[in-house]
């Protein structure tokens, strides 16, 4: 039984669960502690957020593991922050990181504290907009990937991934530039490009499946309607911690 705690607000006491979040790359995490942070004092209060805390291995121990293909290393590494985190108090776990969810059916058997699935967010918003084909953008590990090719295919969504080179300038732009907190206008238009592509190939949203490329690509010049996935997992963990369906 996950118990929360209590917490006062304008409108009396709320109960909200202890949410974890299990960070890989700075930029993404922090997007997704600032969402959880402001959108909660309209459910919750003036002031008033879920009990948050964060747990962090360097980006670059996750990277020795990706680039090799070591799946379980990234397990591993997920599962010891998630039980650092259960030690303080955290009632369930989120990871504001796409990549990394390839090893999510390792670290769900073995975490102390269940997980939240970031494609599943992105899944339940499609749905709710209708969007049957949906083109992927994130590293190239990513989008060459499982993790949402396998989780979009169980909601019968189709999904579409860029060509070669352009995934291979987006990975570039994603791990020189995006997770260093880098933000052009060059790469922001380079993203419109492809998603663009993607569009022409019948795709009717394009999920921003790297948790820093929210911060640069603009919802208002996009081609095609955008799912950010880092606020959408933000939103589904704040959901969860109120028990709001």
């Amino acid at each position: 039984v996950i118990i929360g705690k209590e917490t006062e607000s304008t409108e009396g006491t709320i109960m909200s669960k202890h949410i974890g979040i299990v960070a890989c790359s700075a930029e993404g995490a922090a997007l997704c502690y600032r969402t959880l942070c402001s959108e909660a004092p309209q459910k919750m209060g003036e002031h008033m957020h879920p009990e948050v805390s964060m747990h962090t291995h360097p980006l670059a121990e996750y990277m020795i593991h990706i680039r090799s293909g070591n799946w379980q290393g990234v397990a591993d590494l997920m599962v010891s922050s998630a039980r650092k985190l259960a030690k303080i108090g955290a009632d369930f776990a989120v990871c504001p990181d796409n990549t990394i969810h390839q090893a999510f059916d390792m670290v769900s058997t073995q975490s102390p504290i269940p997980w939240l699935h970031i494609a599943d967010a992105v899944a339940d918003e499609a749905k709710v907009h209708g969007f049957a084909n949906l083109g992927i953008t994130g590293t190239k590990y990513l989008m060459t990937g499982p993790v949402y090719s396998e989780t979009l295919h169980k909601h019968r969504i189709s999904t579409r991934i860029p060509d070669k080179n352009d995934r291979e300038r987006i990975d570039t732009i994603i791990f020189k530039e995006l997770v260093n907190g880098v933000f052009t206008e060059e790469s922001r238009q380079y993203f419109n490009l492809a998603i663009g592509k993607l569009k022409n190939r019948g795709c009717e949203a394009v999920v921003l499946g790297c948790t820093e490329i929210p911060l640069l690509v603009d919802p208002n010049d996009c081609p095609l309607p955008t799912l950010d996935s880092t606020r959408l997992l933000a939103r589904v963990a704040l959901r969860n911690s109120l028990d709001i369906e």
